[in-house]
Formats: structure tokens, C-alpha cells, sequence
């Protein structure tokens, strides 16, 4: 069974930093992708950013240049580090892993930025 344990949420004041980790556990396929998604209140869950085992990133647009994705394939562990912080990052951040034919998510970690 595949578990996925974040860690890194927290309060931060606009223009901060904060540093976002999800280790995962269990049966892995070597080949997948790991990754954040976040979801506001009242919107819809979205896509942060994704890396790929072999290294492959895409991110979403607002986030672009202010956040860096990367991953350690042996600790089964994705990291992202979130720079210059803004208020509309203010959501419930989910670890997702994807492997052939299968999601997991990981239970959410909260980022709340001050303004």
C-alpha cells in the first residue's frame, strides 16, 4: 500500500519562503511522477508542479520562477521550495504520485500567507 507523508506547511508573511516535502512509502514503480497540487477555498483543485523520475518538470504559470520543484528518486521524496510568497498562494497543498493506472494523494498541508 502506497502512503505519502507531507511535511513543510505552515504560516508565512508575503514574500517569504517555505519549503514543501512528500515522502512516499511502499510499492513505487520506478517510473512515475510526484508532485504539489493546491486547492483555495471555494476553487478548484490545480496543479502546482510535477517532475517526472527522470527529471522532467512542468509548473503552473503563477508560480513560475517564484518555486522550484525537485525530487530524490531514492528517498521516493519530492521537494518544493516556494519563494516570494503572495497571498493567493494561500491554500491546502496536496502531494500527488502518479504511477500507470493509479493517483495517490498524500492528506494536504497547509500554506497560509499573510499580506
Amino acid at each position: 500500500q502506497v502512503q505519502l507523508e507531507e511535511s513543510g506547511g505552515g504560516l508565512v508573511q508575503a514574500g517569504g519562503s517555505l519549503r514543501l516535502s512528500c515522502a512516499a512509502s511502499g510499492s513505487i514503480p520506478s517510473t512515475n511522477v510526484m508532485g504539489w497540487y493546491r486547492q483555495a477555498p471555494g476553487k478548484q483543485r490545480e496543479l502546482v508542479a510535477v517532475i517526472t523520475s527522470a527529471g522532467s518538470t512542468d509548473y503552473e504559470y503563477s508560480v513560475k520562477g517564484r518555486s522550484t520543484i525537485s525530487r530524490d528518486n531514492a528517498k521516493n521524496t519530492v521537494y518544493m521550495q516556494m519563494n516570494s510568497l503572495k497571498f493567493e498562494d494561500t491554500a491546502v497543498y496536496y502531494c500527488i504520485l502518479k504511477v500507470p493506472g493509479s493517483n495517490y494523494w498524500g492528506q494536504g498541508t497547509q500554506v497560509t500567507v499573510s499580506s
